[in-house]
C-alpha cells in the first residue's frame, strides 16, 4: 500500500476529503491529509505547527498527491512540491478541470 500526502490549497478542503476516501477505497493508498481550518481562524503559532506537521507527513509518505483543481497550485503547494522533489518523493497530480 502506497502512502501519499495530499497537497492542495485549503480552498479545496472538501474536495480533498472526497479524494482521500476515493484514493483509500479505490486505489489502495494510505492517505495523509492536512487538517481543516483557515489561516484567518488561527494565530501564527498554530499555522507554523500545522505547516511543520504537514512537512513531516511529506517526509513519511512515498509520494505527494497534488490536488490542482482547475490547474490551480498556490505558493504553499509549490513549496511543498519543491520540498517533495528534493526528498525524491513520487509526484502525482490530480488535475481536475
Amino acid at each position: 500500500m502506497k502512502v501519499v500526502t495530499l497537497c492542495a490549497s485549503m480552498r479545496f478542503f472538501r474536495e480533498m476529503q472526497n479524494i482521500a476516501v476515493e484514493l483509500e477505497t479505490k486505489c489502495d493508498y494510505c492517505v495523509l491529509a492536512p487538517t481543516g481550518g483557515t489561516k484567518e481562524d488561527m494565530d501564527n503559532i498554530a499555522i507554523e505547527k500545522l505547516s511543520k506537521a504537514h512537512y513531516k507527513k511529506i517526509d513519511m509518505a512515498d509520494a505527494v498527491y497534488i490536488v490542482n483543481i482547475g490547474g490551480y497550485i498556490g505558493d504553499a503547494v509549490r513549496e511543498e512540491l519543491h520540498y517533495a522533489q528534493m526528498k525524491h518523493k513520487e509526484i502525482i497530480f490530480h488535475e481536475v478541470q
